[in-house]
């Protein structure tokens, strides 16, 4: 039977949808911004005794509502370390909308506050938090329970542990969220026994260097120490000479961490931690959970594919913790609702989505917190015992990880994650079928040295069947080993628990291990060294069963069932009669041109306020490739944004092999494309970036090309880097990779050579020509006009809005009416020619020539008129380049006229 639905119908269905959704909002979302916002200098008393005076810098986000007779919750808002309260303002104002009282300050030693850097500690940083609860105790619009504020501790990283620290000294906190924060700074900073020389450097530098956080006028300063307090300089100083930590270093950073104080907090713990972090990885957050839990306290956790390294993650992640935590202090702050129920969620990456722009992600939860072991499931792993050098002073070192990006400006192309002759690899067989590790991997090894001692760094990889290996989120495990053998006969195998990861390996894959002696994230002995090394059977993966989270940012919760039932019902009425339209349209097919790549008729599209494409007609065939040449705003990209899809014309039609082009459209499986510049997961390499974008295609992985793609593009050994550490040009080349995965029959580039340098755009001016043949074809739209006329076989011309000139590269030079006058006086001629009818523009080219527009006016009366004005002319060459064409063509208008 087939569905029948008329005009009333779709109307009816369209105005219930729109009604409902309506509702919903209402219902679901919050109200819009609502609050004001003071900004104050509060003085605290702080450190041993409240001996010293300190001025915090601070602003408090304050409900419109709040009044003495209704008072609101609070939450103190924490930032990050080497940030301010501006930090923070936006999820101020997120919170501030939500109902709360929010007050963000700039913690002391940064910014505009006063005193040093002590690194959240009880006596100073923790204190200053106490003393702005006493100040929000203080005011009548401030909720009270008993007399105390009803507040939540809210920050991530340097903010999370102050939190933590915060909770376990002030029992008037009634909730909490740490986030992407640290357990034991003698652990985060000196993983069993190792220093993380990288991430230190950095956070002294950004306390020491920052020019924000200069001496007080009048003071001399410390130029070695900044303002960092000078037990936590003098400490950081010590571990970075010797790269090991004494007794009195341990004891400083364990002061400043929530480890030996987690049995004290007693408020509701939100616990939310980052899957891509080579800093505080998922074992800080796991320790402080476990640690909070064992004596009752509510403690909910949850991992994110994010982190230090990772940043934000995706918007879907965002929002699904911006839900777990209004939820939260919505329960334990508000006192609203149930409490939330399970104890642990977490996602992993499962690709991108069809525009190859945007992570994908998957979340699951669990009810009871599996913690890092999960159940686990062994490989095999084969490889003889194997010797291994440590080089001297941990140089030449494997990269594993870089913590920001601007280092890879230091980096070269020949770079490799592994350095011969320093790392022993172990693999097993390739995997059946797909596995989802979550949790801390474990692996058996044994190890012996000539000098009693070793420092190693155990890696585990995902080698796929095809493309390059990879380190799951550039974490590894460094190890100290003491007493150690001169004969690996004699060594006894040691346990090595490798950093928590979330991470499918597919079928086809193989689990490595490797055992390397130098990473550039950690110090190395300094002594030359060779070691023995062997793994012991197997590596466990563990894993987790959680239950998928179908949409986790919805508070579906909050809506009735009656009303997401007329959603659905309204949806499914215009998507039934939406499909049967596009089906209809799809089937529209001209015959003619079903072996031509594209061709566009008409286009137009406009906004509401200008025309950015008024009319433009052209054709693309095989063998060809085509330049889209412009000035700024003559509508190139707009006309581009319409070919691939990503908006509708407001007229015209794109045909591409003879199919009307429609968003989502199959035949754009077809066409490459490189369209508004490169988009990349920074923390993935180069080759993971393109298998994921493969992959969310649906196609067959040998369908991809890949290798001949990275040699298309120039990529060499850059693709088993991590994107992070690519410079523009080789984005822009990881860019240019992605749009020729599968050969596409029409390859379309937008500034292909942006960041390029000119041996590499020399290079792409041949790749460009050879795509082209056995019948493909490329578009290319450049600013570049001598790249275009040594590449391209054929250009288009546009001018505000239209195509101006079409056709092969040589009659467009050929029609160019400028020529090239060596005159004896410059200004004479200028003047003359400038009175000219006809002549449509002149330019001084250096010395005694210009370059002359005639418009096609003859020459010789051109020369006519300059001889009889006493110009002398000692030579005239017609200009055959395709600048001068194109400037003939736009009239010498090169200005924009909008944003096209």
């Amino acid at each position: 039977m087939r569905l029948r639905v008329t005009r009333r119908q779709l109307i009816a269905g369209s105005l219930v949808t729109v009604l409902v959704a309506g509702l919903v909002g209402w219902a679901a979302l919050p109200s819009p911004a609502s609050y004001r916002t003071s900004e104050q200098r509060i003085s605290v008393r702080t450190g041993p005794d409240d001996a010293t005076e300190v001025q915090l810098d601070t602003t408090l986000y304050l409900p419109k509502s709040a009044t003495a007779d209704k008072p609101v919750p609070a939450i103190l808002l924490a930032h990050g370390f080497g940030g301010t309260k501006q930090s923070v303002r936006g999820d101020a104002e997120d919170f501030a909308d939500l109902g709360y009282a929010v007050l963000t300050w700039t913690a002391q030693g940064f910014g505009r506050s006063t005193g040093e850097i002590h690194l959240d500690h009880p006596d100073w940083e923790v204190k200053d938090a106490q003393r702005l609860i006493d100040w929000l105790a203080a005011r009548p619009d401030i909720a009270k329970d008993g007399g105390d504020p009803k507040v939540a501790a809210v920050g991530g990283s340097y903010g999370g542990a102050l939190a933590l620290l915060l909770a376990a000294q002030d029992k008037r906190v009634d909730a909490i969220v740490p986030m992407i924060t640290w357990n034991d700074l003698s652990t985060a900073f000196l993983p069993n026994g190792v220093f993380k020389k990288q991430w230190a450097g950095l956070f002294f530098g950004n306390g020491s260097a920052d020019p924000l956080n200069a001496a007080p006028q009048g003071s001399p300063g410390d130029p070695q120490c900044g303002r960092f307090a000078k037990d936590i300089c003098q400490a950081y100083l010590k571990i970075a000479t010797s790269g090991q930590a004494g007794p009195g270093e341990i004891a400083r950073l364990k002061e400043s961490s929530p480890a030996p104080v987690l049995d004290r907090i007693k408020a509701p713990t939100l616990l939310i931690q980052g899957q891509v972090d080579t800093l505080f990885p998922l074992s800080e957050g796991d320790a402080n959970a476990r640690g909070i839990a064992a004596n009752g306290t509510p403690v909910r956790v949850a991992w994110f594919t994010g982190g230090h390294d990772g940043g934000t993650g995706p918007q879907s992640e965002v929002d699904r913790l911006r839900y777990l935590t209004a939820q939260w202090l919505d329960h334990y702050v508000k006192g609203n609702g149930d409490a939330p129920s399970g104890s642990f969620t977490y996602a992993r990456v499962s690709g991108l989505n069809a525009q190859g722009r945007g992570l994908v992600t998957s979340a699951s939860s669990v009810d009871d917190y599996p913690g890092l072991g999960g159940t686990g499931r062994s490989f095999d792993l084969q490889g003889p015992p194997q010797s291994i050098a440590n080089p001297p002073d941990g140089t030449p070192a494997a990269i594993s990880s870089l913590p920001i990006a601007n280092i890879a400006s230091l980096l070269n192309e020949g770079v490799s994650a592994e350095i011969p002759g320093q790392h022993a690899d172990f693999v097993s067989a390739p995997l059946t079928e797909a596995y989802d590790a979550a949790g801390a991997p474990t692996v058996r090894i044994r190890a012996a040295s000539e000098t009693g001692e070793a420092v190693l760094f155990v890696k585990l990889y995902d080698v796929p069947a095809k493309g390059a290996a990879s380190i799951p989120d550039g974490l590894i495990a460094p190890i100290r080993l003491t007493g150690l053998p001169k004969s690996l006969a004699d060594a006894q195998p040691v346990t090595v628990t490798l950093p928590a990861v979330v991470h499918r390996f597919e079928a086809g894959s193989r689990v490595r291990v490797t055992v390397a002696t130098a990473d550039t994230a950690y110090w190395s002995p300094p002594e030359p060294a060779v070691y023995q090394v062997a793994v012991d059977g197997a590596v466990t993966l563990p894993t987790i069963a959680g239950t998928p989270i179908a949409n986790p940012n919805v508070i579906w919760r909050y809506v009735l069932a009656g009303l997401i039932a007329a959603i659905l019902l309204g949806l499914a009425i215009v998507l039934v009669v939406a499909r049967r339209r596009t089906r209809r349209i799809d089937r529209s097919v001209d015959a003619d041109l079903v072996d031509t790549p594209l061709v566009v008729r008409g286009l137009r599209k406009e906004y509401a306020d200008f025309v950015a494409v008024s009319k433009v007609d052209f054709t693309v065939q095989r063998g060809q490739v085509v330049g889209l040449l412009g000035p700024n705003g003559a509508g190139k990209t707009t006309s581009l944004r319409v070919l691939m899809g990503l908006t509708r014309p407001t007229a015209g039609e794109i045909l591409v092999f003879g199919h009307r082009l429609l968003p989502g459209a199959p035949v754009l499986s077809r066409v490459g494309a490189l369209v508004e510049g490169p988009g990349f997961l920074p923390h993935l390499t180069g080759a993971q970036n393109l298998e994921l974008y493969w992959k969310a295609t649906g196609r067959p992985l040998e369908d991809a090309h890949f290798e001949e793609a990275y040699d298309i593009a120039g990529l060499g050994t850059a693709v088993t880097r991590r994107v992070k550490t690519y410079s523009h040009g080789m984005k822009q080349r990881l860019a240019i990779a992605q749009a020729m995965l599968g050969l596409p029959e029409l390859l379309v580039l937008d500034e292909p050579t942006d960041g390029l340098d000119p041996p590499q755009i020399a290079e792409m001016r041949k790749v460009l020509r050879r795509y082209a043949t056995g019948g493909r074809a490329v578009l290319v739209s450049s600013h570049l006009l001598a790249e275009v006329e040594q590449t391209c076989t054929d250009v288009v011309v546009m001018h505000k809005g239209e195509v101006v000139a079409a056709g092969p590269v040589d009659d467009i030079v050929g029609d160019s009416p400028t020529v090239q006058l060596d005159v004896s006086d410059v200004d004479a001629a200028e003047k003359v020619l400038e009175e000219l009818t006809g002549v449509r523009s002149v330019a001084w080219s250096g010395g005694r020539g210009l370059v002359v527009d005639i418009d096609g006016r003859p020459r010789a009366e051109v020369v006519a008129a300059l001889v009889q004005a006493g110009v002398g002319i000692d030579r005239v060459t017609p200009r055959r380049r395709l600048e001068d064409a194109f400037l003939s063509l736009v009239g010498g208008d090169t200005k924009a006229s909008g944003e096209r």
